[in-house]
């Protein structure tokens, strides 16, 4: 994804068109309600804070409870992708899940994201999979958190973030959303706006409301 301070129309498309070409856009169409397995009560700590204000920033809601499936975005850490197999009752909410394991096992992936859409199209759950190769284990806990935050709050193109971090690094080390990926976060929550959509004119009402915001030039 391009870099730039600023936005353009077709950037704002580009966030959301697949590899395959398909313009697929979706946001969540409830509250959050997070959950993380795998960590200390530290590291917890930091991902519900990095939860908290990216659902804050977009405008939207968490809750205690999700009234269907209890809690709805699930993120997992394990030191090796087998473990995942041994979760209880994790392959009745992510079906093949012995051959995704294999896929990422193959792949050598760090990080993989499963999400689930209601009758509208909208994010209903999102299901965070982290294995803490070494790149992971040198990152910030803080660092981590605030990315997979940012990647979860809309359904990005899968060509989104490849070579470029949704985050920026502060003077005194820390790591912010980049004000373009955070303006554009809060655009896609806009009340007026649907919830979902595969039509790629939905890109240039997202950028009218950059652009109305001055938040591009």
């Amino acid at each position: 994804m391009h870099d730039q301070e600023t936005y353009t129309a077709k950037d704002v498309e580009t966030c959301f068109t697949r590899s395959d070409e398909a313009y697929v856009f979706a946001r969540w169409g409830r509250a959050i309600t997070p959950v993380i397995f795998g960590v200390d009560e530290a590291t917890l700590g930091v991902f519900k804070g990095a939860c908290e204000a990216v659902v804050s920033l977009a405008g939207h809601k968490m809750a205690e409870v999700d009234p269907e499936i209890g809690a709805n975005l699930m993120v997992f850490f394990c030191s090796d992708w087998a473990e995942l197999t041994e979760v209880p009752h994790l392959e009745r909410l992510v079906p093949d899940l012995v051959p995704l394991v294999e896929r990422l096992k193959s792949a050598d992936a760090n990080q993989y994201r499963i999400f689930r859409f209601d009758d509208d199209g909208g994010i209903k759950a999102c299901f965070v999979f982290l294995r803490m190769d070494q790149v992971l284990a040198d990152t910030p806990a803080d660092t981590i958190a605030l990315s997979q935050m940012a990647q979860m709050i809309v359904l990005w193109s899968d060509q989104a973030f490849v070579g470029s971090s949704p985050l920026a690094i502060v003077p005194d080390g820390g790591v912010i959303l980049k004000p373009q990926v955070g303006q554009l976060i809060r655009a896609a929550y806009d009340p007026v706006l649907p919830a979902a959509s595969r039509d790629p004119s939905h890109a240039l009402r997202l950028f009218a409301r950059l652009t109305a915001a001055g938040q591009v030039q």
